[in-house]
């Protein structure tokens, strides 16, 4: 689909629909020369999320919907994202092939400036129209081809072009994800992330092969992929920004493929869905695809390592012993708890190899923070509180919500094993799953500030929040990230 942005100090852009908004208790912001009869603006309310639709009595437009944003008090950037969602959605289910979306300078000025408002507008439309239709014989694609964003000014324009660039960022993570297990194997994502470096100069990758690994001392990342024919790797990207690096920072992706638990093997109902056990790795490639266009300023490392954990004759068994690339060594205890194995590993490579300034990793690590945050929540572990309130924050304006939980040293301490250094799963029923997860993979990022995130809820599986939602992947962590980048002093 075409997106055109367009100010709304011009004349508008003929287009099949006008889409206008109202605030609650509020008439319809038209513009000029647009007119509505006395009687149909009498019954707009204004609530968030009405929906209503009228023939104009004057104007370029034959036809004008309303979409109603609530109290102006209550209104903020999630709010813009879902009504320019639901509004694009609206424009297509109608049939139309083109429409303008007009952004008042009071909707703008409400949501904190026309900057911010422009990329959350162009971040609800292009996303709400996203729809996975790869593997379709017969797909259904988008009536509506041509969309104009009208807002206030160069400032909206500008950040609609920004919000272009991350809606496209996180339309290629949900792509990752989405596909069949078969079609994104480990050497698939290698080869995504190797065709990523390749639309920018400044993003550089190479991909290491089980060999390299061996030579490097990964014997848990082997460990888990032991069980499986497909060959593990381990992918890392770098982008060097346009000028001198302020400073270095990491991100870490869990990249599992496939996950049917090992040994320890999953119930059969719903594995289909740990084809999302990937995730995460999806969510650093996916940063990689917007810093092919967004500078920042910062060297960022992006680390994905990438395997299945399949039960064969050759996998590790509960019990068994792997040695992770520092030298700690780990009772595995529960094959399925496998995520925390292959990060170790790639947390160790980035503290040796990359040493930067700070590391966020992120994971679909346990079920136990869906239990606890349910789909809309990030759950966060973090050793730092400027790294933590930094994150917050981004999630914050992203409408990607991260919610932070303890992680202490008794935590830490149950970790600890009896025949090696670690297990992998804590011994009885201590609870707080998703703490413990985090404190095992502290033991291998020394000092350095980090960040851990637990998106196994919000990667996929969420409540329609208009522009993101129901049963496919939700592409969380992109736009978080690359705010955290950008606001990052």
């Amino acid at each position: 689909m075409k997106l055109r942005i367009d100010s709304i100090a011009s004349t508008p852009v003929r287009s099949e629909v006008l889409v206008v908004f109202a605030f609650q208790g509020e008439a319809p912001m038209l513009p000029k020369g647009v007119k509505l009869t006395p009687r149909f603006v009498q019954s707009v309310q204004g609530e968030f999320r009405e929906q209503k639709s009228t023939d104009a009595s004057s104007g370029e437009f034959e036809r004008v919907a309303v979409v109603g944003l609530g109290k102006k008090s209550e209104f903020d950037l999630e709010r813009i994202r879902r009504v320019v969602a639901l509004a694009a959605q609206r424009a297509d289910a109608w049939g139309v092939a083109s429409a303008n979306l007009w952004c008042s300078a009071a909707m703008c000025g409400a949501a904190g400036g026309a900057r911010r408002a422009g990329q959350a507008a162009a971040e609800g439309a292009l996303l709400g129209l996203y729809r996975f239709q790869q593997h379709k014989s017969k797909p259904k694609l988008c009536k509506l081809t041509a969309l104009v964003l009208s807002g206030d000014g160069r400032d909206f324009a500008e950040g609609a072009e920004r919000g272009r660039v991350l809606a496209a960022a996180n339309a290629f993570t949900r792509d990752l994800q989405n596909q069949p297990g078969n079609c994104m194997r480990p050497r698939d994502l290698a080869a995504a992330a190797q065709k990523l470096a390749r639309r920018s100069a400044r993003i550089s990758c190479k991909v290491l092969d089980e060999a390299a690994m061996e030579r490097l001392g990964m014997g848990a990342l082997l460990g888990v992929s032991a069980g499986s024919q497909e060959p593990a790797r381990l992918i890392h990207l770098v982008y060097k920004p346009a000028k001198r690096a302020r400073g270095r920072v990491a991100i870490v992706g869990k990249g599992l493929t496939f996950d049917a638990g090992g040994i320890s093997i999953k119930p059969a109902a719903k594995m289909w869905d740990m084809k999302y056990d990937m995730s995460g790795g999806a969510a650093v490639l996916g940063v990689f695809h917007a810093l092919a266009e967004l500078d920042v300023a910062f060297e960022v490392h992006g680390v994905v390592p990438t395997s299945e954990n399949l039960p064969d004759g050759k996998a590790i068994k509960p019990g068994d012993l792997v040695r992770a690339m520092n030298g700690t060594t780990i009772e595995v205890l529960n094959t399925d708890a496998e995520g925390r194995l292959i990060l170790c590993d790639a947390l160790s490579y980035v503290v040796s190899k990359v040493e930067p300034d700070a590391i966020v990793d992120l994971a679909t690590l346990t079920g136990a923070v869906v239990v606890g945050l349910g789909h809309e929540y990030t759950g966060m572990c973090c050793n730092q509180d400027t790294l933590r309130d930094q994150l917050l924050a981004a999630g914050a304006e992203t409408g990607e919500k991260c919610w932070p939980l303890p992680l202490e040293q008794h935590h830490r301490d149950q970790m600890k094993g009896e025949v090696a250094d670690l297990r992998n799963i804590a011994l009885g029923d201590p609870g707080a799953g998703s703490s413990l997860g985090a404190a095992f993979l502290s033991h291998f990022v020394g000092e350095l500030p980090w960040a851990h995130l637990d998106i196994a809820g919000a990667a996929w599986g969420g409540m329609n929040r208009d522009w993101v939602g129901g049963p496919m992947g939700s592409g969380v962590g992109v736009r978080l990230l690359m705010r955290w980048l950008e606001t990052r002093p």
